[in-house]
């Protein structure tokens, strides 16, 4: 069966709805995000997702709870590449701590939209995914290069973004205003809207998304392809990433060796997405996910072990 009640998928837009209100309302102002928030939040949205598959198993059958389990855990799974790259966006803009709540809250809710818009576009998107994934590997290279150039250089922030590589691209098809002013998206400047280098750094973030949805999405799709399913369990994986994210961004305080752990991370991804678009060697997500957590289970242990960073 692939068809859904019109109560499951009304329970579920109402559901996520709050539930995202709920999280934004709590976490909006531009203040440095905790710890203990981060993983306070991790922790309730995965509870929420396992929530709604326990009403899909009383609406609907156990069968579709168990394929929205493992889909939702497949894409959280795939989902961890994101946030590396989030951090060397991030870090590419040199936003401070506290916008990029702001950001990735807004990030969220056009992730989700586009999200939506790429999944029942159906497969002529899906033909794109392979050159997309190139250029967007060798992005993800230069990310990398970029962010090791800027390792022990945290103090170093950009007040003038006029030669950011972000502003030189955009300012040909839309106004840009150089300068961060706060946390605006959209500011007014003689007369006339101009976006900022926040709202670049926003739109980088979702791009992001999309093209590792391209990836993400036919994987799921090996799962289920019940469109609700699909839908859903992509929605609640997006929906916790921002309290993932920080939980990552706040090791950064506590793992010296964190940096470089990314930096070969963001290797990784780049190379793995180039070998599978040559088709010389395909790494599955089970053993993608696993070098992760060994790279970054190392920087963690190192820097337990040297806790003074090697010059």
């Amino acid at each position: 069966m692939t068809q859904v009640s019109l109560l499951s998928i009304s329970v579920f837009v109402v559901f996520t709805g709050i539930s995202l209100y709920v999280d934004m309302h709590f976490n909006k102002k531009d203040t440095q995000v905790s710890v203990k928030s981060a993983a306070v939040w991790s922790v309730i949205w995965v509870l929420l997702a396992l929530l709604f598959a326990g009403f899909i198993a009383v609406t609907e059958s156990t069968v579709h709870a168990s394929l929205f389990t493992a889909g939702y855990f497949l894409e959280k799974s795939l989902s961890v590449d994101n946030l590396f790259v989030f951090m060397a966006i991030f870090g590419s803009f040199t936003i401070e701590d506290r916008y990029q709540q702001r950001v990735l809250n807004f990030g969220i809710i056009g992730a989700i939209i586009l999200r939506v818009i790429f999944i029942f576009a159906g497969t002529s998107l899906l033909l794109l995914g392979a050159w997309v994934n190139v250029i967007f590997a060798l992005f993800v290279l230069w990310s990398a290069w970029q962010m090791y150039k800027q390792i022990g250089k945290d103090d170093e922030k950009i007040h003038d973004y006029t030669n950011h590589w972000s502003v030189r691209a955009a300012k040909r098809l839309m106004p840009v205003y150089p300068y961060l002013k706060d946390n605006k998206f959209i500011i007014k400047h003689n007369g006339k809207r101009h976006i900022t280098p926040l709202m670049l750094c926003l739109t980088a973030l979702v791009v992001a998304d999309v093209v590792f949805a391209f990836d993400s999405v036919p994987a799921v799709i090996t799962i289920t392809q019940v469109p609700f399913l699909i839908v859903t369990s992509n929605i609640f994986a997006i929906l916790g990433m921002r309290s993932m994210y920080f939980l990552l961004a706040t090791a950064k305080r506590y793992v010296c060796y964190l940096e470089i752990s990314v930096v070969l991370i963001l290797v990784f991804v780049g190379l793995k997405m180039l070998l599978d678009f040559f088709d010389i060697y395909h790494i599955s997500p089970a053993m993608s996910l696993g070098v992760l957590f060994l790279v970054f289970g190392g920087s963690v242990v190192l820097s337990l072990i040297y806790p003074q960073k090697i010059n």
